[in-house]
């Protein structure tokens, strides 16, 4: 696989820098109906479903949706949790597990917040803790990997405990899947949610969630959302193989051409030992330039890293983002509520030459702003 060409460097986590393969794969037209986007549809959702592994006893489904991953993640909250017989546990260390309680909650479903510091992952004794307090809790939902610094949460740990619970398990993978190792049988997760943009890296335009089908068949008529029915689209998937509304074709073309590419790379596995090189060399690099990581790096995942501002009257996050832009380097604002961070992404179809030219670019622009660089 060759490094990205001379577009912008997305040091994001999504949308991401994709192949000129991928970007190619969208340069032609199919009708939503075709037979041909019906096969790669069909293709698509079983590759999907590959990624649970053939280890697990309990069919799945995958179940693709039109736009965002917070759409997908929306659907599977209208669509699995009744509203009027549950009450859900969200667990957040991050703005992205607050994101759930707060979807939650607009739908109607009564839900219970655990929050931790957005420093560390999150401890399965806090669950427990809620848990014991309250045993109309019936459903529980959590987040993978915290977008908002790279924390990677306990969700296998968790999955266990809740064999002795017996909770409806609900995980957001946006960032994770396809990028982080994760046991799907061991976890026993009942539905995980991500996104064509994330780790696959494909482009933005549909989400989709991997789901136990005895989920799906149970919970006919009770999303209170009629494009958002994620019961309703599988069953017309699995009917005729077509959406019930418009798809993004060009968007499943090039998530299909994505989807090849991570197989020749190895797949999850291959995918974690690039980012995981990827982010070791940012981490080391801007530490040398003076930046402080928000987490410890025994917490930090392998998809995006939180840095803290620099203490120094000179600098403005806004005018070092403009500068490195400049320099076609992008990267992200911080969403950590008690620090001012920013964020740098290490996924997408990114290598570590591009992490290296980033670190080049960085430090020319703190040199241009007057920020002292520390010696070696």
């Amino acid at each position: 696989m060759s490094p990205p060409d001379s577009r912008k460097r997305l040091f994001t986590p999504g949308p991401l820098n994709v192949s000129p393969e991928v970007r190619k794969a969208m340069d032609r037209d199919l009708g939503s109906r075709d037979p041909e986007f019906l096969e790669v549809v069909a293709q698509i959702r079983s590759r999907l479903v590959g990624e649970v592994g053939s280890n697990s006893a309990t069919p799945y489904e995958a179940v693709p949706m039109q736009g965002s991953g917070t759409f997908g993640l929306e659907s599977a909250l209208t669509s699995l949790v009744p509203r009027r017989s549950s009450r859900l546990l969200a667990i957040a260390n991050g703005e992205y597990g607050r994101r759930i309680e707060r979807i939650a909650r607009r739908l109607g479903i009564e839900t219970t917040l655990v929050e931790t510091p957005e420093n560390a992952p999150w401890s399965t004794d806090s669950v427990t803790a809620a848990i014991d307090a309250d045993p109309t809790i019936t459903h529980l939902a959590a987040v993978h990997c915290e977008t908002s610094t790279g924390a990677v949460n306990p969700i296998e740990e968790l999955g266990v405990r809740n064999r002795d619970w017996g909770k409806v398990f609900l995980v957001d993978g946006m960032s994770s899947l396809g990028g982080v190792p994760l046991d799907f049988s061991g976890a026993d997760i009942d539905c995980l949610v991500s996104s064509s943009n994330k780790c696959f890296q494909g482009v933005p335009g549909f989400s989709f969630a991997l789901v136990k089908r005895q989920h799906l068949e149970a919970n006919r008529g009770v999303a209170g959302s009629l494009s958002l029915d994620l019961v309703d689209q599988w069953e017309t998937l699995e009917k005729t193989g077509q959406f019930r509304f418009t798809p993004p074709t060009h968007v499943f073309l090039a998530f299909r051409q994505a989807l090849e590419e991570y197989r020749i790379e190895g797949g999850v596995e291959g995918r974690y030992r690039r980012y995981r090189t990827n982010q070791e060399i940012l981490r080391s690099g801007m530490e040398r330039l003076g930046f402080r990581p928000f987490l410890r790096r025994s917490f930090q995942g392998p998809i995006i890293t939180s840095f803290h501002y620099l203490c120094d009257p000179k600098f403005d996050f806004e005018e070092l983002y403009r500068r490195l832009s400049d320099r076609s380097c992008v990267l992200y604002p911080g969403k950590v509520s008690e620090a001012e961070t920013f964020r740098i992404g290490n996924i997408g179809h990114l290598f570590p030459e591009d992490m290296q030219a980033l670190l080049e670019a960085m430090g020319t622009v703190l040199e241009e702003m007057s920020l002292p660089i520390p010696m070696a």
